[in-house]
């Protein structure tokens, strides 16, 4: 059966509908064993991210259409309202998706890290289940060493592309290790929760949480294993601050230059990364004058998120021939799989002319007959039924004028150099 691909993704579809295919990690299993029911389907992995819903497998002409169908029933949407935003891919072409999934080359954030980490969980979970297959297994192993070494040799996933994630890199320029350092953030957003959980990722020390709500600040800090504050208490958390970072929804500047000043005596000097990432600014932009402050604003990162993009696009132009290389390189393995296949059939089926024959042969000698009389029969039977079933496909492809079946016939027994040498 032919490798198998049919996906929906934040390229095809908007997130109302990307969510109704969901499939959660509860309905995995279940999910698997209806596909690999399925008549015409065969190995079943599914990939379920935020912004892609995946299924690989092998597949008929009518597997794929027992596949799609069962897209649309399971999730209770009529036969056919899926079809605009999905999308399929067969044998090489599947292949070469994946390998560009898995390295970074089709995600919403070109080059990110976490698609690979779920493509593995992935493929833990449809192992677990009992869908995973030799083809499919092969498949995934390969793809997981390829992306490895993809995004390692063409670097795509050296330059950060995110606003929240660019502050932190930042910092550790500036600061070097993080451990040590006291960082403050201002606000409850998303923004303000995404870098916290960076800055937690890269083992920073001592986090403030400062928010007008109490309880808000609570529930962030619960989560980040941080101190709650309210924004009255900022002139208490300001001298504690190495590393400030501030997004809240104020019409005005939160943090003026009279209180960066006086954190800075009482930390004696000690320098402050200030990141505003406010729109309007939460930080008085007369701050960056002020000695022994790095303030950078949303405009200042956003400039770097943007060269970082041009680099990864770079990147991801040279990445296309290492997917190349990987695909060929499965696609290789594929071929010799259903070659030793065919082989296998071939020896099964000579070995049982072998055996029926020479059980004849046996039983001719047995009764008296010539030995070299039978020893002449057995060869010419054998060498008749061997042949008789490729002579029958050879005739009937040159009456149908197939000449690409009758070159195949001549390369395989090397005809084409017996005539050369004649």
């Amino acid at each position: 059966m032919p490798l198998f691909t049919v996906g929906i993704s934040h390229h095809t579809a908007p997130i109302d509908i990307r969510e109704k295919v969901a499939i959660s990690r509860s309905e995995y299993p279940d999910r698997v064993r209806q596909l690999c029911a399925l008549p015409g389907v065969e190995e079943v992995l599914i990939l379920g991210t935020c912004n892609r819903t995946e299924i690989y497998c092998l597949s008929t002409a009518d597997g794929k259409a027992n596949l799609i169908e069962w897209v649309h029933r399971i999730n209770d949407i009529p036969a056919g309202e899926l079809d605009m935003h999905l999308y399929q891919y067969e044998g090489e072409d599947a292949a070469r998706h994946l390998i560009r999934v898995a390295s970074g080359l089709d995600s919403l954030v070109l080059g990110e890290t976490q698609i690979l980490g779920q493509l593995k969980e992935a493929w833990q979970q449809a192992h677990d289940a009992g869908s995973l297959g030799k083809v499919l297994d092969r498949l995934f192993q390969h793809t997981f060493n390829a992306a490895k070494f993809i995004r390692t040799n063409s670097g795509i996933s050296d330059h950060t592309v995110s606003v929240a994630y660019t502050a932190v890199v930042l910092a550790r320029q500036i600061f070097g290790d993080l451990g040590t350092k006291t960082v403050v953030l201002v606000g409850a957003g998303e923004m303000v929760q995404l870098c916290g959980r960076y800055l937690r990722d890269h083992g920073i020390a001592n986090l403030l949480i400062v928010n007008r709500s109490m309880d808000k600040a609570r529930e962030i800090s619960a989560e980040l294993g941080a101190t709650a504050m309210t924004l009255d208490q900022l002139g208490e958390a300001l001298p504690m601050a190495d590393i400030l970072i501030s997004s809240t929804a104020s019409p005005s500047p939160v943090i003026m230059k009279a209180d960066i000043k006086a954190a800075l005596r009482q930390r004696r000097y000690r320098p402050m990364f200030l990141v505003d990432i406010a729109v309007p600014r939460d930080i008085d932009p007369e701050i960056s004058r002020v000695k022994d402050v790095y303030l950078y604003t949303i405009d200042d990162l956003q400039q770097v998120v943007d060269e970082n993009m041009e680099q990864r696009n770079a990147a991801a132009q040279s990445a296309s021939a290492d997917v190349e290389t990987a695909v060929a390189g499965f696609m290789r393995w594929l071929s010799g799989k259903r070659a030793a296949r065919t082989l296998k059939r071939i020896r099964e089926q000579s070995h049982g002319f072998e055996e029926e024959l020479r059980d004849r042969a046996l039983r001719k000698l047995e009764a008296g007959q010539d030995p070299a009389e039978v020893l002449d029969q057995l060869t010419r039977t054998l060498t008749n039924k061997i042949l008789h079933h490729p002579s029958k496909r050879l005739r009937e492809a040159a009456e149908n004028q197939d000449y690409e079946v009758l070159k195949a016939a001549d390369r395989i027994f090397r005809l084409e150099e017996q005539a050369e040498d004649e």
